[in-house]
């Protein structure tokens, strides 16, 4: 990628995007598939063809890809599995992508599309008290963005769950363990992590090595933020492969002003986080956003949140939408999808 882009050939985004483009699927028997509009943004609604003696849950899913990458076709497979298995109606969403449109555009698309959903609800038959936000990777801070603006007081119904798949919940310090761990760890290298956070927020990503080192927050801020954000509340045994002790680094006031919306996303006071619904979260042992889930689900449990957690350790950043892909099978996709689908059926 970086040999097309200084030839001039294309962008390692441009490429990046058109080697991930999804496969157009054929009609699927089971599914009634059509793509629609909630308030301007591109959907694309799952519904299942088989009578249901009640009203369905339904599911808004929000596509990973680092804020950069990803479309409806992309996750086409995954979203009619979830629909299938669930017996659910899946709304995809296809929110606007950086550097393109940066923060907080993918934000309000997602967050639009699902008010769009739950005030039109009757239409897809769907239960409103039975209604779930579930993204993967960048989608999964997406899903946890909505969740806490939804929970933080609204006329809608209360969301029924979060599914958080290997989310991306925080960018106050990228020297956790897993960070470390898995820094060369496909398919989610630690600088890209880093990359794809500043494009989404800047559209470019300058000051990506002072980010990675962690001078772009001030020291009362990792103080105040160290009781949510910090290896100590990792269980040991998440740390046996190996942590690499860090020096401190000088804060770079300029880098902040820069930067300091990275410090926004996902890190509301725990007055908001007793609020969210109920939550399942599933991590990968390979997989440098590992200790993100895992620090979250200890904030939501601090908070009386119920949690559920699946944890593949055999699998690694981007395994789920791997479980079917152009002929190969990774039997841990398929057993963390699986898991997603049996939290659904147990709610």
């Amino acid at each position: 990628m970086v040999i097309l882009e200084k030839t001039g050939l294309c962008s390692q985004i441009t490429f990046g995007r058109y080697v991930r483009q999804g496969r157009k699927l054929g009609v699927d028997p089971k599914l009634f598939i059509q793509d629609l509009q909630f308030n301007e943004v591109p959907v694309r609604v799952y519904q299942p063809k088989a009578t249901s003696d009640g009203r369905r849950r339904g599911i808004i899913f929000f596509h990973g890809g680092g804020w950069v990458f990803g479309s409806l076709d992309t996750y086409e497979k995954v979203c009619r599995y979830i629909s299938r298995e669930s017996e659910s109606v899946v709304v995809s969403v296809q929110y606007r992508l950086a550097p393109e449109h940066k923060y907080p555009a993918a934000y309000e698309d997602c967050l639009n599309a699902t008010i769009h959903f739950m005030k039109n609800i009757e239409h897809y038959g769907v239960d409103p008290a039975n209604v779930i936000v579930c993204g993967d990777s960048a989608g999964g801070n997406l899903a946890a963005a909505v969740s806490q603006t939804l929970a933080g007081g609204s006329d809608l119904p209360k969301l029924r769950a979060q599914i958080l798949i290997y989310p991306g919940l925080q960018a106050l310090d990228f020297n956790l363990p897993s960070y470390h761990q898995n820094r060369g760890v496909p398919l989610l290298f630690r600088e890209r992590a880093a990359f794809f956070a500043l494009q989404y927020l800047n559209g470019h990503a300058l000051h990506m090595q002072e980010v990675l080192e962690g001078s772009h927050i001030p020291p009362d801020m990792r103080l105040k933020y160290r009781k949510w954000v910090s290896p100590d509340n990792i269980p040991e045994k998440f740390k046996v492969r190996g942590v690499k002790p860090l020096r401190p680094t000088d804060f770079i006031a300029e880098v902040f002003e820069k930067v300091k919306r990275l410090c926004e996303p996902n890190l509301f006071e725990d007055a908001v986080v007793q609020q969210l619904p109920e939550s399942f979260i599933l991590t990968c042992e390979y997989d440098v956003l590992r200790d993100d889930g895992l620090l979250y689900k200890k904030r939501l449990e601090d908070n009386g949140v119920r949690v559920t957690w699946y944890h593949l350790e055999d699998g690694f950043h981007g395994v789920i939408s791997l479980y079917d892909y152009c002929g190969f099978s990774f039997p841990a996709g398929k057993r963390g999808l699986d898991s997603v689908v049996n939290f659904l059926k147990s709610l």
